[in-house]
This record gives C-alpha cells, structure tokens and sequence, in this order.
C-alpha cells in the first residue's frame, strides 16, 4: 500500500482548514499557498472531499470552504479512504467480497487479512485533532 500524493495532500488540506477554522470561510487560494500545492490540484481535491461530506461551500467574496463536522470527527482513514479508495495491502481484500479463486486455500490470506485490520484500526483510530495536537506538543 503506497499513499499517492492525492491522499496526502487531501491530510494537508484538512489539517490547513481545522488550523484555521476561526476564520470562517477559507479560500482555496490561501490554502494552497500555505500548503505549497498547486491551486490546479487542490482545485481537483475538493469534489472528492465534498462529496464525502467533509466540507462546507460558499461562494462569493467571502466564500471559501471550511470543514462540516468538528476536527476530532475526521479520522485519517475515513479520508484516505475518500481519496484513495481501498487501503487494502492486497488487491483480493480492496473489495467488500474477496472474488479470488484462491482464497480457500490462500496460506498467506490471513497475513493481508490482519494487516488490513491493523492498518484500518490505526487510521481510524487517529483523528485530525489528534495530528494537531501531536503537532504542538
């Protein structure tokens, strides 16, 4: 399992909004600039962050995005997930129904299965306001 740039940033990108969260409203442009991403890519992020209920929107000169639950609802597996699909170390777990025509007698199945657990549990186990707070101690 490798996170790509687009799981990565989406953390960044939460963490920039939960961060400054007392200003309402945050612009894309502010974000990005602090972030040191591309606007074009956070552009990109946001439809998958939206759509997973994540954000709020407004238009207009004070318009911007801003975070639609409080910080320490965002776990790290919730939007890896949401940006990068399945976390599974193996292709045969990346789905609810595990379709490999060798899982009845797969040796090392339970291996991925238990790593698949212990990677799932951590991430959500760990929220955003647990980075940040990690962050300024």
């Amino acid at each position: 399992m490798v996170i790509s740039t687009r799981g990565r940033y989406a953390l960044r990108l939460l963490l920039d909004l939960a961060e400054h969260a007392d200003e309402g409203f945050v612009s894309l442009k502010d974000i990005a600039g602090r972030q040191d991403i591309s606007l074009k890519y956070v552009e990109q992020l946001m439809p998958q962050l939206i759509a997973a209920g994540m954000l709020d929107t407004a238009r207009g000169k004070s318009g911007g995005y801003r975070l639609s639950r409080p910080v320490g609802e965002y776990s790290l597996g919730e939007i890896l997930r949401a940006t990068e699909g399945s976390l599974a170390p193996v292709k045969c777990l990346s789905t609810d129904e595990n379709l490999c025509p060798r899982k009845e007698k797969c040796e090392t199945l339970p291996v991925w299965t238990e790593l698949d657990r212990i990677i799932s549990d951590y991430l959500d186990s760990v929220t955003l306001k647990d980075v940040i707070e990690q962050k300024n101690q």
